[in-house]
């Protein structure tokens, strides 16, 4: 955790006074643009954020810890919101959330407005971020802790999975069940980081074990069943002698049972089926359905265990990156 950057600091480095630095970041009083423009300039190279609470409150933070996530749709970000408000519930913190639709620009805006209103804590999800937004979490000068993933080099703390490993488990299961001509489908592909990891992951474990990808089909949008279930057919319309389909989500899965079911395609027996998440939903299907638990809910409960020792004094600080063993559940579709 790096020491908050100051207006102090931004107005040396732009060569102006701090009320003229104040007021440029502010865009008030007569400053020309060329000066107003340099400011801006060399607070965004360095990641500075303007405190929106300056002048207003004593204290230079709020009982607040900023949470940014792709989406509130996604099944998996609920149970990660449960798993920090459950910690934070006995405590003077109370989360507030940020959206980002899986979009970097859409992100770095999201944390500069979290961060102006001097938060004690940031949680944020992955760790794919702009330059900028890096930055101004690394300046932030309060506890940041990335989550959902562990692939990647963390701004500050880190708790999540291995989505690489998650797909090399997943690789490894099937081909343990004698499954040999494996499809892919996944969704939000062009976005999701973590998706395009398992995938990888998938592909490479593959490789390591004398198979690839019989064939695939992408869709830059969010998973729903509906897609699954047409996915699923158009992909079997193309590949028809695959044996095995692994799916980037469990909503992706359910519409591929969905579809077997209506076409009359044994579940394993002609096609095995095997998703990701180990999303509530899957109890009511007529099947076990094999995926591999992501660990959400305990990501989000560690995450806010990790601010709050942080926070602590009279604790050591929590280790900087934790990795959760994801579990495959084999289940009755493989």
């Amino acid at each position: 955790m790096s020491k908050r950057l100051t207006l102090k600091e931004i107005a040396e480095a732009a060569g102006v006074s701090e009320m003229t630095a104040s007021r440029a970041l502010r865009n008030v009083g007569h400053i020309s643009k060329e000066t107003q423009e340099k400011v801006r300039r060399i607070a965004a190279e360095l990641g500075y954020v303007r405190n929106k609470i300056a002048g207003s409150l004593a204290s230079n933070s709020v009982d607040l810890v900023g949470v940014v996530i792709p989406s509130v749709k996604s099944y998996v970000f609920s149970e990660v919101l449960d798993g920090i408000s459950t910690v934070l519930a006995p405590t003077r913190l109370r989360p507030v959330f940020g959206l980002t639709n899986y979009d970097l620009e859409t992100e770095e805006e999201v944390i500069n407005e979290m961060l102006s209103w001097r938060p004690s804590g940031l949680i944020v999800a992955g760790l794919e971020h702009t330059e900028n937004a890096r930055l101004t979490m690394k300046n932030a000068g309060i506890p940041v802790v990335e989550i959902m993933d562990t692939d990647g080099d963390a701004v500050d703390l880190c708790v999540g999975i291995s989505h690489r490993e998650a797909g090399a488990a997943m690789a490894r299961a099937i081909h343990a069940k004698g499954k040999r001509k494996i499809g892919f489908i996944g969704t939000k592909m062009n976005s999701d980081f973590r998706a395009k990891k398992r995938l990888e992951g998938f592909i490479a474990e593959l490789e390591r074990l004398g198979l690839e990808l019989a064939g695939q089909a992408l869709y830059s949008e969010g998973s729903t069943v509906a897609k699954g279930r047409e996915l699923t057919a158009k992909l079997l319309s193309e590949n028809p002698e695959l044996d095995c389909i692994y799916y980037s989500t469990d909503v992706g899965t359910i519409g591929g049972l969905m579809h077997c079911i209506a076409a009359g395609i044994s579940v394993p027996n002609q096609l095995a089926l095997a998703g990701f998440n180990n999303l509530n939903m899957l109890e009511g299907m007529p099947m076990e359905l094999a995926t591999i638990d992501s660990k959400r809910f305990e990501i989000g409960r560690i995450a806010a265990e990790m601010i709050l020792d942080r926070l602590d004094a009279e604790k050591p600080n929590p280790t900087l990156k934790q990795e959760l063993q994801s579990l495959v559940i084999q289940g009755d579709s493989l």
